[in-house]
Formats: structure tokens, C-alpha cells, sequence
């Protein structure tokens, strides 16, 4: 394997940062123009992310690592950054040890649920900022997805519109969240639950990172979703909130999963339309 998927800069820049380093094995899961490689060198092992030219995440990340993921890093349940550079779409950091909670015994066991409870409560513990705005530009966001490419039946797009025209957009109370808060961007390293994959990071309602467990695992196995809220110490989602986030979280689904070609998630979304209706 070798950088080749990667701009000249972006190589450039691995070879100024990492001389001499080699590619061990891609991570990348080949939806989205990222490349994810685990590289070494001088005995030392690392995770590259490379994307490309009409990435935004990249970005992101950076931004969480440099002002967010410290309650995680401090405590070895985040990988540590090494090098970035936003405008390069490239960032380093040093490889986290575990192996993926998806797809494995970790992945139905309430205690893997209980440390993900806490974990988030730290990130979400951080200060929170107020904004005015933040449901309007939500809403508008839906409707403007629902105007777009997308295999939504017609009148259920209609209903989800009227629903979401009737909306209110009451100040939000903002807080660091991950964006993508599941099993497939958790490690488990000796029954320890660490973190990865901060490209959806942003300020938002604490409770968007409840969305994609309560559609998947919380659906299957109450019990999880138990533990997970005994360790995060509390259940924020206020009826009406989580009802407008529910549906906006189904609409992105369906139809950034049908513009990218996932459709197995693509599905996934249609179910969470049809369940919030």
C-alpha cells in the first residue's frame, strides 16, 4: 500500500512530518472521499486522514482536537493529535489501541454502554453557548433536503414538510458533541471504551447524540440503553425537542445515504421516517 490516493501536498506534507514512515493498512470505509491509513515508523504507529478536495470534516476534527477532546485525550480514551493542517485536508494522530466495538461482543454488552454514557457526558459537560438561531437554520436545512435529490415517497415528503413548517425555533443551548456517537466509532482495549472519528463534530443539542443509538442498538435491547443513560447521568430529551430531532436525523439520513449510494442506510432512514410519522 502507498499514499498514492493522496493530493501532492498532503504526501508532501506526510513526508515532512512522518520521513521514512510506511502504511501498515487503510482504515478508509470508501463512502466518502476520506482516506484513513495506519502508518509506522521507528516503531511507532500513527492514523492518517487525508480528504479530499470538497471535504469539510477534516476541519472539523481539527477543531475538536484542538478545543473539545481534551476530557477524552487526558485520559487515553482519544487518540492524541500529532500534526494538521486544515487547509491540506490532512491531520495525524498518534494510533489508538482497541479494536472496533461494531460487530463485536462489546457491541451488546451494557458496560460497553455505560462508559460510552460517560464519555459523552464529558464532552457535553464542556461550556455551553446559547443561540437564538440555531432551530430556524435547522428547519430550513430539513426543507431544503426534502427540495433535493432523494427517494422519499412524495406524500411523505409533503407531510414531513407541513410538519416542519409548523415547527417553533426556541433558543437552543449548544454544547461540543461528536456528531456520530455509535459502536462503529468506539474502540473497546481490554473492556476500556475509547473514541475515534471526530469529522461530524460541532456545536449542537446534546441530544443529536442520542439519535443514532435510539434507532439502532437502544431499539434492539432496551437494557442499553439503561445503562447508557445511567452513565451519562441523565436523560435531556425533552419530548418536543427530540420529536424535531428524530425527524430532521431521518430526513439527513435517507437522503445523504441515497447521494452517497449506502442503501442499506439509505433504508435505515426511510424506517426512521416511517417510525417518526
Amino acid at each position: 500500500m502507498t499514499l498514492e490516493t493522496l493530493s501532492h501536498r498532503q504526501q508532501d506534507l506526510i513526508d515532512r512530518w512522518l520521513p521514512g514512515a510506511t502504511v501498515a493498512r487503510s482504515h478508509s470505509w470508501g463512502l466518502v472521499a476520506t482516506t484513513v491509513l495506519e502508518m509506522t515508523r521507528a516503531g511507532q504507529r500513527f492514523i492518517v486522514k487525508a480528504g479530499g478536495p470538497d471535504d469539510h470534516h477534516i476541519e472539523r476534527e481539527l477543531h475538536a482536537h484542538h478545543h473539545w477532546l481534551r476530557p477524552w485525550t487526558e485520559r487515553g480514551r482519544a487518540p492524541a493529535l500529532v500534526h494538521g493542517d486544515p487547509s491540506a485536508k490532512l491531520l495525524v494522530t498518534r494510533y489508538l489501541p482497541g479494536s472496533l466495538v461494531l460487530g463485536s461482543p462489546a457491541a451488546d454488552d451494557p458496560a460497553t454502554y455505560r462508559q460510552a454514557g460517560e464519555l459523552l457526558a464529558l464532552l457535553h459537560g464542556q461550556t455551553p453557548v446559547t443561540d437564538d438561531d440555531h432551530e430556524r437554520k435547522l428547519n430550513e436545512k430539513s426543507l431544503t433536503s426534502l427540495a433535493g435529490p432523494h427517494r422519499i415517497a412524495p406524500d411523505v415528503t409533503e407531510r414531513l414538510r407541513a410538519e416542519i413548517t409548523t415547527w417553533p425555533a426556541p433558543p437552543s443551548v449548544l454544547v461540543p458533541t461528536h456528531g456520530d456517537w455509535q459502536p462503529r466509532n468506539w474502540l473497546d482495549h481490554d473492556g476500556e471504551v475509547r473514541v475515534i472519528d471526530f469529522g461530524r463534530a460541532a456545536l449542537r443539542p446534546a441530544i443529536t447524540d442520542f439519535a443514532r443509538l435510539a434507532v439502532q442498538e437502544f431499539r434492539g435491547d432496551p437494557g442499553l440503553e439503561a445503562a447508557f443513560l445511567d452513565g451519562y447521568g441523565a436523560d435531556p430529551r425533552e419530548p418536543a425537542a427530540w420529536r424535531r430531532t428524530q425527524i430532521r436525523e431521518a430526513i439527513g439520513t435517507a437522503v445523504w445515504a441515497f447521494q452517497v449510494g449506502d442503501e442499506n442506510f439509505e433504508a435505515q432512514g426511510h424506517r426512521m421516517i416511517a417510525e417518526a410519522l
